[in-house]
């Protein structure tokens, strides 16, 4: 599926999420299946046809699906963990944030967990850029590499989520730092 083809916008790294939400939008007002209550097989395409809506509006505006889902339609299919591995001061630079993160839930240092998260949301940002770059000029390599980071990230910012979330709903003493 191209889930760009399907929401009727232009396949680019740097769509448009407020248009592409509205086509979604309008696609599922007029795919609902309340709409096709006379034929039975007609109420089952529209119900199809709006998960295929559901399904590329998910993937359009999520960065890391959006760069897979464009890779692929430039002939480069990756599953996760198929990338090309990082350069090993990423990794162990990775490495040494995941320690500090698991240093600073220990200590139950909110604040510095939040510092950290702050961090990486801005790597993500540069990194969005690099791929925007990358596609506009269909450097491939840079594009796989940089996918890559961008799971990484994804990954530790999904990791102090649950700390915060574990944060938010545990009894017991404050949090170092106090709250923020």
């Amino acid at each position: 599926m191209d889930p760009f083809a399907t929401l009727g916008i232009a396949p680019s790294f740097d769509v448009d999420l407020a248009e592409a939400e509205r086509s979604h939008r309008e696609l599922s007002r007029a795919l609902h299946p309340d709409k096709f209550v006379g034929v039975e097989r007609d109420r089952r395409a529209a119900l199809a046809k709006a998960v295929e809506v559901n399904d590329a509006w998910r993937i359009v505006r999520d960065p890391v699906r959006r760069a897979e889902a464009l890779l692929k339609l430039g002939g480069v299919e990756l599953a996760e963990g198929q990338e090309p591995k990082p350069a090993p001061e990423f990794l162990m630079e990775m490495l040494e944030q995941r320690e500090a993160l698991s240093e600073a839930k220990s200590a139950n240092d909110l604040r510095a967990i939040r510092a950290m998260a702050t961090g990486i949301e801005a790597r993500v940002r540069e990194t969005e850029t690099s791929l925007s770059d990358g596609f506009a000029r269909g450097e491939k390599e840079t594009l796989v590499r940089k996918l890559g980071e961008l799971r990484f990230f994804r990954r530790f910012l999904d990791e102090v989520s649950a700390i915060e979330d574990e944060f938010a709903t545990a009894p017991g003493p404050s949090l170092r730092h106090g709250s923020i």
